[in-house]
């Protein structure tokens, strides 16, 4: 999964590894879960918790309902992905984050806000797509602050490329979304060019537009940080069209 950018971040991200599939979806870097992180897993990963040991689930199975589904991709420490679930309770959340910190923390959240609607995978994110969602069934999918790899040399390494687009495609349902936002213009750049040719998509905006903040995304503390800065914000938004 793709673990959310910070411009403050002082310590470089490690060499990504490559998998059968190629660069995956996160760069590992150290984190300890607080006692009250660890206390909440324990309590908490039971019952919130998926594996991929438990193959590809039936979405109305795991949340008891069908309702409208929603998967983000690299949470980070879980704040905003909490703040979702709790404004639409009429909607189901699925969250992907490999760092330990970071599950502990959504789990904190989840126990102390009482949510029911949001379950967890903290595997990669590459996994989870491959081996645990069922074609056609998501209705969005939400990919917020990826790392730019803002060095030339290192943009293959971008998750945003046309095959993991095309990966994408075909979890969403026909009509369902492809929500991305960045704080790095030339990866907001990029984005717009992979998606605007990948076949099956088309951009809700207009071609070539850029979205406005939508109302279901809150805004992040680091984002906050980088409007005092000045740095600018990129959403992009597109429909799955067949």
């Amino acid at each position: 999964m793709t673990e959310q950018h910070d411009s403050s971040d002082t310590n470089p991200p490690r060499e990504p590894v490559t998998t059968r599939r190629g660069i995956r979806s996160f760069v590992l870097r150290q984190g300890r879960m607080t006692e009250g992180q660890k206390k909440a897993y324990e309590r908490c990963w039971p019952k919130y918790g998926l594996t991929r040991e438990q193959g590809v689930i039936d979405p109305r199975e795991v949340f008891g309902r069908e309702a409208w589904l929603n998967l983000e991709i690299g949470f980070g420490m879980g704040h905003s992905l909490a703040d979702m679930a709790e404004a639409a309770p009429e909607q189901d959340f699925i969250g992907v984050e490999v760092h330990q910190a970071g599950v502990g923390a959504l789990l904190k959240e989840i126990e102390d806000r009482g949510l029911e609607n949001v379950r967890i995978y903290a595997i990669d994110a590459n996994e989870v797509i491959d081996h645990c969602l069922p074609d056609a069934w998501l209705d969005r999918v939400m990919l917020f602050f990826p790392d730019p790899w803002h060095k030339k040399r290192h943009h293959k390494r971008r998750l945003v490329q046309p095959e993991f687009v095309q990966r994408i495609r075909h979890k969403l349902r026909v009509g369902g979304i492809f929500h991305l936002a960045t704080d790095w213009e030339d990866y907001a750049g990029h984005m717009m060019e992979v998606l605007s040719a990948s076949e099956g998509f088309a951009n809700a905006e207009g071609e070539g537009q850029f979205a406005s903040r939508p109302e279901y995304r809150p805004v992040t503390k680091f984002e906050q940080r980088g409007a005092r800065l000045g740095h600018g914000v990129w959403d992009l938004v597109f429909r799955r069209t067949n």
